[in-house]
């Protein structure tokens, strides 16, 4: 991921998000490698490395572009519309 100035995360905190599952690879019977959370409506999705990418779709289908992790330990943000990445 590369590191890049974007407003969209300047005000994330350290998210309280974990899961355990792509409620979207559940519905279609599918896995996932990791997960992250959406930060405008808590949606749970799968990473870009997964089959389906449903964290991907979902920021750009509901023009949510900001998402965290929802990895035990792990804490950063991203923002899909201008590629930036930033721990938290």
């Amino acid at each position: 991921m590369t590191t890049k100035l974007c407003a969209d995360l300047d005000s994330l905190e350290t998210p309280d998000v974990t899961a355990n599952e792509c409620p979207d690879c559940v519905a279609v019977g599918s896995s996932w490698v990791h997960l992250r959370a959406c930060v405008a409506c808590g949606h749970v999705g799968c990473c870009d490395s997964s089959p389906n990418r449903h964290a991907r779709h979902h920021a750009v289908a509901h023009q949510h572009p900001v998402i965290v992790s929802a990895e035990e330990g792990e804490a950063w943000g991203y923002c899909y519309t201008h590629d930036s990445f930033r721990p938290l």
